[in-house]
């Protein structure tokens, strides 16, 4: 039962764009029901966000805190990229944790945030995953591309599922993208019954791409820090980016480094925090 008198005290952020509520869990008590996140995350009538975040406590000894992440629809996502930037930031500005290091659970893995500065803050958002246990539905071998018809067009794409499950897709130029209906086509085609995270890609040379995404549950936003590590990690599977690459996105530039299979995707990138507020319950 909701408490409709409760005051939730939250704080806005930002990384590269991609828009963040974020509201500390473990010193507050509520229950956030999926429609009062639609509502929050109304950019006219609402806060407005592409995410809402949570600050938990952990399940487990082993981790720092438990890192929740609803979408803009109120469905609940495993991994936000730029949302763990803005997640440690959060830590930092509220001297809820006093270390700069900290191993995060989340809904179906681990990622460890390192907070440096406000414009230098590390994610490990861990290993890429390849099979189709963790994209249902779905069978691909090889890391070979695959196609799919589209209004009588064929795209070409690569899958892999890092924290979220993704598809890339490599453009000649990311200005001239149907992005918005192919989001739409591939998060309501039967291969993906959960819905996936569209990234198109547009190669500059090795070690720079241009990136927009179409993630699910939210539509097309400024930044997205798995969908940049998808990529990048699909690029170097490909033979054509470097280990090292700088991603620019709409709002901005990401740093992704990833040595190949054994190894963790490692992104580094800014924060920034634009205001703190609170929200009566009764806005239900």
């Amino acid at each position: 039962m909701l408490n409709k008198n409760k005051k939730i005290y939250f704080s806005k952020m930002h990384g590269l764009g991609n828009d963040f509520v974020i509201i500390d869990g473990i010193y507050q008590e509520f229950t956030l029901s999926c429609k009062f996140i639609q509502k929050m995350s109304d950019r006219y009538t609402g806060i407005g966000f592409d995410q809402l975040l949570l600050v938990e406590k952990a399940n487990n000894i082993r981790y720092d805190f438990y890192y929740r992440i609803f979408n803009a629809d109120g469905s609940e996502a495993a991994q936000c990229g730029n949302g763990a930037r803005c997640f440690a930031y959060f830590l930092y500005l509220k001297k809820i944790s006093q270390k700069k290091k900290n191993i995060l659970e989340t809904k179906n893995s681990n990622i460890v945030i390192q907070f440096i500065n406000k414009s230098n803050i590390i994610v490990n958002m861990g290993k890429p995953l390849f099979n189709e246990i963790n994209i249902p539905k779905f069978k691909y071998e090889n890391f070979q591309l695959t196609t799919i018809n589209f209004n009588n067009d064929c795209i070409t794409f690569g899958a892999i599922f890092i924290g979220n499950p993704h598809v890339v897709i490599i453009v000649n130029n990311i200005n001239d993208c149907d992005i918005n209906n192919i989001g739409i086509f591939f998060n309501t085609h039967n291969k993906f019954p959960e819905g996936i995270n569209v990234n198109f890609m547009q190669v500059v040379s090795s070690k720079h791409i241009l990136l927009r995404v179409y993630e699910r549950g939210v539509g097309e936003t400024k930044a997205c820090g798995s969908g940049a590590c998808a990529s990048v990690v699909f690029g170097i599977i490909q033979g054509i980016l470097h280990n090292q690459v700088v991603v620019t996105l709409p709002g901005g530039d990401l740093e992704i480094t990833w040595n190949g299979f054994s190894h963790s995707v490692y992104m580094k990138g800014p924060a920034e925090h634009v205001y703190d507020g609170c929200i009566n319950m009764q806005f239900l």
